[in-house]
């Protein structure tokens, strides 16, 4: 009998890792990724030794973070990367700053040459960019005031790597024989190489990638369309690995600069299969890293070091959401998903001890301890769901946080209470219609609860939190959230279980419009159309028209609009199509507009010419 390669068996002892873990976690309430982590120790060197080469699947699997970064980078338009520059930099260094100064005094305390303290300083100071996107992702933290400085220090210590990895050679004891320092000329031409990939992705991403994805589109071939969208990421990885930079953070980068192309949402769906595969893998791969060797020889050393760290760490994290007045909720998760170390801790201690800076049993003592963290964070995450959050709806001295705790009944379920959910609650107030109000922000509850409205904290992506709402009884679902992205969730969640329920949905812009009708919404409300004609209307009257003209101009225009969209709508698929229709319908309008109002004024001048005219 033929044997399998050892690709399929390694494959199909991952998947089936991963099937009974994951299911079995997240049926006890522990999240999928310490189901990945209990996977990779169970099939692990110290578990049923499956999988022996730990490091090389860990470096494969190391690319699910890269892609985790780009479809992170694809949310967020340059204009909004650049107005988070004082969080990333700001609060980025201080985070940094702060924990490795306290971790590098510890060690100092406690013997340690300063060498290898500060080698480790630098690595347990940086925290897991997986775990703490993942969590942000499921609990749908990001455009919290926590999310976005959680976010902004994990980009910053994703820069900060770059200096960490420099500084090591010159770390070394054996520096001169091992790293041979280089001459002023090579260093010249290493920073030359960085500015040249870093000046190449830019530009290129700009003015080469667009053309490169509407032609590959026009092929009108979806597997070719996928095959770009990995290329693109593996060539970006490349080419930041071959000057010594980060891939993360070039992938990171060329995601931001394909924020605003028309393809972010294709690439985002072609993507995200494979961003979770691999990042189901590269947790299976730590959790088969852990070495329970070192730890059964020196378990007190681990212990105390594991949670000497942690506790360092949580303290300056804590300190930082303080002095930012980050809200009291948010803290905690906050803090946990920073204070564990982080996946880029293993390179830096391995190439420390390669360049031996630390010693090989310190390295791996170290990423012992950062392997830990890494499994028990989640574990920690969990306890704080169930034991301290709980509590802080009845503290006496804060505004309640009011969870759904039983099946609501009310015929409108509304999604968001922003500026725009909060008219509609208002009106369906006022007329006595109940409605189930979710959001899940905690500023917004609060402000909710001081003008008294039955506001439930909940994130309306989850399935089971709009049954709780009462999806199944209800008859209309308003969707009032700020992102398009999130609206999109929400909508294909309620289309996918709950068929029945009449859709009305707030839309951002003309995209965000065409996405909802994707979906088979036909009850859309651009939210500054209708605000936007107002205002016209009120420009028309200032410049001398009658405001019965002004009316009939503004409805006119508004008619017009709304059939020009329909039109539009057709062809939103073939962007040259779409605009040949737009500016058609443009011009159609200007030209009927100057027709009517040639006529108008020849009216008016015949009307004039009859009152002048004497009587036969």
């Amino acid at each position: 009998m033929a044997h399998a390669p050892v690709w399929l068996t390694y494959g199909f002892t991952y998947l089936a890792a991963a099937v009974i873990a994951v299911p079995i976690a997240r049926a006890l309430g522990l999240g999928a990724i310490i189901g990945y982590l209990a996977a990779g120790i169970a099939i692990g060197p110290w578990g049923l030794s499956l999988v022996s080469n730990v490091q090389d699947i860990l470096h494969f699997a190391e690319f699910g973070v890269v892609l985790m970064l780009f479809l992170v980078g694809l949310e967020l338009q340059p204009a909004r990367l650049w107005s988070m520059r004082r969080p990333i930099f700001g609060l980025g260094s201080a985070q940094m700053l702060g924990c490795a100064a306290l971790l590098w005094a510890a060690a100092w305390t406690f013997g340690l040459p300063w060498r290898v303290g500060l080698v480790g300083a630098l690595g347990l100071a940086l925290s897991s960019t997986a775990i703490a996107l993942q969590v942000i992702n499921e609990r749908n933290l990001m455009r919290t005031d926590g999310g976005q400085k959680a976010f902004s220090i994990l980009l910053f210590q994703d820069v900060a790597a770059i200096p960490i990895l420099a500084l090591l050679p010159l770390l070394g004891v054996a520096a001169a024989d091992a790293a041979h320092p280089h001459a002023p000329q090579d260093l010249m031409a290493e920073a030359f190489k960085i500015v040249a990939v870093v000046g190449a992705i830019v530009l290129g991403g700009r003015w080469v990638l667009r053309p490169l994805l509407r032609w590959i589109a026009r092929s009108k071939t979806p597997e070719i369309f996928t095959a770009t969208s990995l290329f693109l990421v593996v060539g970006i990885a490349m080419l930041m690995l071959s000057v010594g930079l980060s891939m993360a953070l070039g992938a990171f980068l060329a995601g931001v600069l394909l924020a605003d192309s028309e393809y972010r949402r294709e690439l985002e769906t072609d993507i995200e299969p494979f961003k979770g595969l691999l990042l189901g893998l590269f947790f299976i791969a730590v959790g088969m890293s852990i070495d329970f060797g070192v730890i059964l020889r020196q378990p007190l050393v681990m212990l105390g070091l594991l949670l000497g760290f942690l506790i360092v760490k949580a303290l300056v994290i804590w300190l930082l959401a303080r002095v930012t007045a980050m809200p009291y909720q948010e803290r905690p998760v906050f803090t946990l998903m920073l204070a564990q170390g982080g996946e880029f801790a293993f390179v830096v201690f391995q190439a420390g001890a390669t360049f031996g800076a630390i010693p090989p049993e310190t390295a791996s003592l170290l990423i012992g301890a950062v392997a830990l963290s890494m499994l028990i964070s989640p574990l920690l995450l969990a306890l704080l769901d169930r034991v301290l959050l709980k509590r802080f709806a009845t503290l006496k001295s804060a505004p309640q946080v009011r969870e759904i705790s039983e099946p609501q009944s009310a015929p409108v379920i509304i999604a968001g209470f922003g500026r725009y959910g909060q008219i509609v609650a208002r009106l369906m107030l006022a007329q006595g219609v109940p409605a189930t109000v979710l959001d899940h922000s905690v500023e917004m509850l609060e402000v909710a609860h001081t003008f008294g409205y039955r506001v439930f904290y909940g994130d309306a992506t989850r399935a089971n939190l709009l049954r709780m709402a009462g999806a199944e009884q209800a008859r209309i679902l308003v969707v009032a959230v700020d992102a398009p992205d999130q609206s999109i969730k929400i909508v294909q969640l309620a289309k996918k279980h709950f068929p029945h329920l009449q859709v009305v949905a707030r839309a951002r812009d003309v995209t965000h419009w065409h996405s909802l009708r994707d979906l088979g919404v036909t009850h859309v409300e651009r939210e500054l159309f209708e605000s936007s004609l107002r205002t016209a209307r009120t420009v028309l009257e200032l410049t001398g028209l009658p405001p019965q003209e002004a009316d009939r101009l503004t409805e006119r225009f508004r008619a017009h609009n709304i059939a020009l969209s329909e039109r539009m709508y057709e062809h939103h698929n073939d962007r040259e199509a779409m605009i040949a229709v737009a500016k058609q319908g443009r011009q159609q309008l200007v030209e009927q507009m100057a027709k009517e109002r040639q006529e108008r004024e020849a009216q008016e001048h015949s009307a004039k010419k009859a009152v002048h005219e004497p009587l036969p």
